[in-house]
């Protein structure tokens, strides 16, 4: 890739005249640092940051965006298909929280996913950081990656009430006949994707596009290096930046690491593990309990586990005019392994279980999946699976994919639902376009990075930002709990160390760990 050296304009804004939309304020801060040859008018565009009210796709959003004078919002345009910049365009939605005082840059922040929206994070947490030295010296910058919330298009698969019916379906069937129904059922799924959202967009919404919108949305913001904070798949998104653009970053926190070093199948079973061990934790805290749903005795909390939600394979529980199925059960469990504050709901939800209620359990699932009140759901299901499609090599073998279910039932006991482990062609099997993901390389020219990891982190298990640290050689630090993810949730000792690291560039020292 030919890259031209660009004037950097980061230390000015120039507000540019024009007749936009009322109450919109056109800025232009780009083109910042190095512009690849070609890209010239996306990376020197202007931006139209307004009120943030017709970003809100979803009833969460809607609730942050309202009537918040700090922040403000505007879209990004970049190439759907960075191969032909002159071709059809699309756009990815930012907000923004300004700095309060002497301005760095921008922080960039993503939250994961893949499929998560950086915007709904980032109104999240401008009120956390906007009196303290972070706020004070980054704009605070969220961005729902292409496909995903306020970005046009989104990635649309099914409808709310087609999502709503495919919770209900278990797929637990493991016979001949059971797995042909769950791959004409995941063929249908593709081919829905393919026709409401398009191939040319499927093919061009992976992890290798959205690293080079990052890289549009550094100039555009008026940066010449990248300041990032990836949290969980954001991670992913932050190493393939390093790879591609390693000149042009400042900083980069990295916390709950994908490992670099696994591939899908080894990630997927670490993954198993890690949630096992959070499932262990939980049933040792929930001993200590008077009213532990799983009983006083830890060895035996898979047990009653599995006893309490397999009855609703073949009777889900009613809960008004909704059902608790055995898929929504499960999922709900898995949403309270991300955190320690979700282990008292879920307790409450296993007791509810027993008197054959399911309201908490459902609504730990409608979190998972991003349900509102009001039945619609956010584009993070379909947005995950259209990423990973294109970002994972497929997987057809037959004999492979059953190894893969025996070896997860294996890592991952309290989630056995006593069938054969037989694997079936899923989604991306059938996916109407190729990956585009690029071979992992060496990074070379790259400035220290800080990867933060949890000793219980169920999702991104701990050993993956070891790995992760010492691919990009980077510096670590070890957060002891049960959880996914860390920094600017709080932690007196956790967040110094991210901010010292962002504003100075100082890292932590080697082994240095936190609780």
């Amino acid at each position: 890739m030919l890259l031209l050296a660009v004037p950097a304009l980061a230390a000015c804004t120039t507000v540019v005249t024009g007749s936009p939309t009322p109450g919109t304020v056109l800025e232009q801060r780009g083109p910042a640092g190095t512009v690849p040859a070609g890209l010239e008018r996306f990376y020197g565009q202007q931006l139209g940051w307004q009120d943030c009210a017709e970003y809100a796709t979803t009833a969460t959003t809607r609730a942050q965006f309202r009537n918040k004078k700090n922040i403000e919002c505007a879209r990004l345009e970049v190439p759907l298909d960075y191969a032909n910049p002159g071709g059809k365009t699309i756009t990815v939605g930012l907000l923004r929280q300004k700095a309060s005082g002497d301005r760095i840059g921008s922080l960039i922040i993503n939250p994961g996913g893949p499929g998560a929206s950086g915007m709904s994070a980032a109104a999240n947490l401008a009120g956390t950081v906007r009196d303290t030295a972070l706020g004070e010296r980054f704009d605070l910058v969220g961005f729902d990656p292409r496909g995903v919330g306020a970005s046009q298009p989104q990635v649309r698969c099914l409808t709310d009430a087609e999502r709503d019916a495919d919770r209900l379906d278990t797929d637990v069937d493991t016979s001949p006949a059971g797995v042909q129904q769950t791959e004409r059922e995941n063929k249908t799924y593709a081919e829905k994707c393919a026709a409401s959202t398009g191939a040319d967009f499927l093919a061009n919404v992976g992890t290798r596009d959205v690293v080079r919108d990052l890289d549009v949305m550094r100039s555009a913001l008026g940066d010449e290096k990248l300041t990032y904070l990836g949290y969980s798949y954001g991670t992913h998104i932050g190493t393939g930046y390093a790879a591609a653009f390693p000149a042009n970053v400042r900083a980069l926190v990295l916390d709950g690491a994908v490992d670099p070093t696994q591939n899908q199948v080894e990630s997927l079973i670490a993954q198993a593990a890690g949630f096992q061990q959070a499932f262990d934790a939980f049933a040792r805290w929930c001993a200590q309990r008077q009213d532990c749903a799983l009983g006083k005795d830890p060895a035996k909390a898979g047990t009653v586990f599995r006893e309490l939600t397999l009855p609703l394979v073949q009777r889900p529980v009613d809960v008004g005019n909704r059902k608790l199925s055995y898929n929504d059960a499960i999922t709900g469990a898995i949403q309270a392994m991300y955190s320690e504050e979700l282990w008292a709901p879920l307790n409450s939800g296993l007791t509810e279980l027993k008197n054959n209620r399911g309201e908490v359990l459902l609504s730990l699932a409608d979190a998972y999946f991003d349900r509102d009140r009001e039945g619609k759901y956010s584009t993070i299901t379909d947005a995950f699976t259209a990423v990973k499609c294109v970002d994972e090599p497929r997987v057809t073998d037959r004999a492979v994919l059953d190894d893969v279910a025996r070896r997860y039932k294996a890592a991952a006991p309290f989630l056995d639902d006593g069938n054969p482990p037989v694997g079936a062609l899923d989604a991306c099997a059938f996916w109407p376009v190729p990956p585009t993901a690029q071979e992992t390389k060496p990074v070379s020219g790259l400035p220290p990075v800080l990867v933060i990891s949890t000793t219980g982190d169920p999702a991104t298990p701990y050993e993956a930002g070891v790995n992760l640290a010492k691919a990009l050689g980077g510096g670590l630090l070890t957060f002891e709990g049960n959880q996914h993810t860390v920094y600017l949730q709080g932690n007196e000792c956790v967040d110094p160390v991210g901010d010292a690291y962002l504003i100075e560039l100082k890292l932590p020292a080697q082994g240095k760990r936190c609780s």
